[in-house]
């Protein structure tokens, strides 16, 4: 009555390849900062900063699918996880970007100048 144990071998290897790709991406991105993405605004940041949030919130999301082992769990549980951080990093995100806009504002048009 002993569990039979499967290799997870090729399931590791291509995990692995999936985010090295995506890492590869971004730090290409990185090194060659394309104008076209850099000095192009959306939301108040460039798509540059876009581009990485997004390439970043998939490998965490596939992590924690295949390291965490979440395919295997009961749907409940999986959008319990899943439903809650994404709703947590989009209120950070928004937190972040509404802050960043007036904190920059502020500092824009006031006679206190970037001392820092």
């Amino acid at each position: 009555m002993g569990h039979e144990h499967v290799s997870n071998t090729k399931r590791i290897w291509l995990v692995f390849g999936y985010l090295s790709i995506i890492t590869i991406v971004e730090v290409a991105l990185g090194i060659k900062r394309p104008d076209s993405l850099y000095h192009s605004d959306f939301l108040t940041m460039n798509l540059l900063n876009w581009i990485f949030i997004i390439l970043t919130l998939v490998k965490a999301y596939y992590i924690v699918w295949a390291f965490m082992h979440m395919e295997g769990e009961t749907k409940a549980l999986r959008r319990a996880v899943v439903w809650t951080g994404i709703f947590l990093i989009l209120y950070l995100t928004f937190i972040l970007l509404a802050e960043a806009d007036y904190v920059f504002t502020v500092f824009r048009d006031a006679t206190i100048k970037w001392n820092f």
